[in-house]
This record gives structure tokens, sequence and C-alpha cells, in this order.
């Protein structure tokens, strides 16, 4: 049995990862997950880190609960199912820690990456995609009820955004930025040209 392939949607808040990753799973008949809150446990982790007041989590200790809530996942749900020969698409994976966690509050990123790496046990996506939407758009897209992460304000998410493409430059065979404005349906499509041509996904 061939072993699934493993895809990983990428970016700033109010890029449009949930629905694309939802609409790329459906397309190629894949396991939907995200992170964090892809496990019960994951989703216990979810409310502590994104909890919509400020809670008083330090930066380090969010970085280690989001590497456990990847322990998890991939031991939960990512690896069986890759095992089993289905694909998996998830809502954010190892690229949101260094981004948000390593450039966004200013840890090491190279320690941000060995922890995730070692929580997944070296598991990485075969591709991860990078949704690239106008800043202002973004923010609009958001709206008025924001988490704690969509509420650290323009600076640190300027630095996500930057730090996710800093990432996509730095490994090209694995990652792939796609214009994330327009419609949905268009950017589905765009979606899935490139997983076409990167993984002969065609669902």
């Amino acid at each position: 049995m061939a072993r699934g392939r493993f895809l990983a949607f990428e970016g700033g808040e109010g890029t449009g990862k949930s629905t694309q990753a939802r609409l790329l799973a459906e397309h190629l008949g894949a396991v939907l997950t995200r992170e964090p809150g892809g496990t019960p446990i994951g989703a216990r982790v979810r409310d502590i880190v994104l909890a919509a007041e400020e809670n008083g989590l330090v930066d380090r200790a969010e970085a280690l609960l989001m590497a456990a809530d990847r322990a998890q996942h991939v031991a939960e749900v990512v690896a069986p199912a890759l095992d089993a020969g289905r694909h998996v698409v998830t809502d954010r994976f190892l690229g949101s820690s260094v981004a948000y966690q390593g450039y966004g509050r200013g840890l090491p990123t190279a320690e941000v990456e060995r922890l995730s790496l070692w929580a997944t046990g070296g598991l990485r996506p075969d591709l991860s995609l990078l949704l690239d939407v106008d800043h202002a758009e973004a923010r609009a897209r958001i709206g008025g009820a924001r988490d704690r992460l969509e509420a650290a304000g323009d600076a640190f998410h300027e630095a996500v955004v930057a730090g996710f493409h800093s990432l996509a430059a730095a490994d090209p065979e694995r990652w792939v930025v796609v214009d994330g404005g327009g419609t949905v349906a268009e950017v589905a499509e765009r979606v899935r040209a490139v997983v076409g041509a990167r993984l002969d996904l065609a669902g």
C-alpha cells in the first residue's frame, strides 16, 4: 500500500486557509484536520493558546504547548492516516510554529523548528501551501471578534507573514506560495493546479 501524501496550508490570519484546506480535502478525498485542536487533547491546548482574553501565557510556554499539540496530532491523526494510505490535509503545521513563535514572538527560529521536529518524529509535510493575501484584505476578513493571536497587533502579524515568506523562500521543494486573493473558487483552482503539478494529485 502506497503511503498517503501530507499537505499543510500555512499563512497569516484571514488568508482563507481553513476554507481552502476543506475544499482541497474534499477534492482529494483526504483526511481534513487542523492545528491546534485536531485531537481532543489538542482542543484543550487550543482553548489555552487562543483564549479571547490575555491569560498571561509566556512565549516559551506557548511554543511548548503548540509542540505538545503537534505531537498528539501526529500520533493520533496524521501518521495513522498516512500509514493507511490516506492523504492528509491540515490547516497549519510546523511552519506556523516557526512563523508565530519564532518570527512573531522573537524566539530562536532554529530552536522552535527543532522542537517541532522532535514532537513529530521528524515528519514534515510533502507540500506546504502558503496563502498570500494583502494585509488590509486579510485583516478585514477577520472581523471584529478576535482571539488572542488575532489580536496581537499589526507589527506581530507583519513579522509572522515575513517569516512565512522566509520559510517558503528557503525551501522551495517543500513550499509553494499561492495567491489567496479573489473568489474562493479562483483560489481553490490555483491550489488544485499547484497540487496537481507538484505532487501529481489530481483528485
